[in-house]
């Protein structure tokens, strides 16, 4: 089933041709994020928040989340407490979860991501695969919306023009990521 640019049955919405095109590319470069400094006080900071929420989540697995989560939203340029926030709604941190549309991983990544991107041996399930595509996508809507997180949020979970998504996520950025 191919959509431009609408919902889908399926969550997340399928691209359009350039919007593939600008993922394929923001996902091709290379970024690195310069301040440990800035870095470790926000580690040490989530890590602690992170545990408070999910304290299943073994203290290994949980930083290196947090380093993908780093890393990845700040070379997207997405605010990462923003993606902690996704993470919590879409999984509760669960990095093998799988929806009932086909959704996997930390931040619920649908599986045409894989083909429009190019890399379709990804495995999404792979932590730094999942949220590295999360926070590109996140990034994209983002910025096709104009900076209206409300309706990018909607575009990432495939219920754009819905209050109940969005609202969930900045209910959770509140109560336990901003800063």
């Amino acid at each position: 089933m191919l959509v431009i640019w609408g919902a889908t049955a399926f969550g997340q919405e399928r691209p359009d041709e350039a919007f593939a095109h600008q993922l394929k590319s923001l996902m091709d470069q290379e970024n690195h994020f310069d301040d440990k400094y800035d870095a470790t006080v926000w580690m040490k900071d989530m890590e602690g928040r992170l545990k408070r929420r999910a304290p299943h989540i073994p203290s290994a697995e949980r930083f290196k989340i947090l380093t993908l989560v780093h890393r990845y939203a700040n070379e997207a340029g997405v605010d990462p407490q923003l993606v902690l926030a996704i993470m919590e709604v879409e999984s509760n941190f669960d990095r093998y979860a799988l929806s009932v549309a086909n959704a996997r991983g930390l931040m619920q990544i649908m599986p045409f991501w894989k083909k429009e991107i190019g890399h379709t041996d990804d495995s999404l399930f792979d932590m730094e695969t999942n949220i590295r595509y999360g926070c590109y996508i996140l990034k994209l809507y983002i910025d096709r919306e104009k900076n209206n997180l409300t309706y990018a949020l909607g575009r990432y979970n495939g219920s754009r023009g819905r209050a109940k998504y969005p609202n969930k996520v900045y209910a959770a950025l509140r109560k336990r990521w901003a800063l």
